[in-house]
């Protein structure tokens, strides 16, 4: 099953985002809060980051989910630093991070592919709430 990092600003948007998309998602479905800074601030770290990818690997890939360009930043960082083979099992999404992580959540809990799954979240962005 696809791993998946929620890397948000905010420590506490990161673990309300996993909280959501855990009660859509079945069960067993790994779901990594990566937010704000260890001191507690609002921020990114790659080496949360980079923890976090490591936790949510289950050898089927983990698809990052970011809320803002510098999260990107921070991510791709967290990637450079990654060890042989499991970078090339990491995807960034291009995508709206509440949405796109829990329909990559249900599409990941149901055994789809890092390839699938990434599509799945950008989709997310022509989602129509009205």
């Amino acid at each position: 099953m696809v791993g998946i990092v929620v890397v948000s600003h905010s420590a506490k948007v990161a673990e309300g985002i996993c909280e959501l998309a855990g009660q859509m998602a079945a069960p067993g479905q790994k779901l990594i809060a990566a937010g704000g800074m260890a001191d507690g601030s609002i921020g990114t770290d790659a080496f949360r980051i980079l923890a976090a990818i490591e936790e949510a690997n289950t050898g089927d890939g983990i698809l990052v989910m970011v809320d803002l360009g510098s999260a990107v930043l921070s991510a791709e960082l967290a990637l450079d630093m990654l060890d042989g083979e499991l970078k090339g099992q990491v995807a960034i999404a291009d995508a709206p991070i509440l949405e796109g992580t829990i329909a990559a959540a249900v599409d990941a809990s149901i055994g789809q592919s890092l390839v699938s799954v990434t599509k799945t979240a950008e989709g997310a962005r022509d989602l129509r709430k009205r």
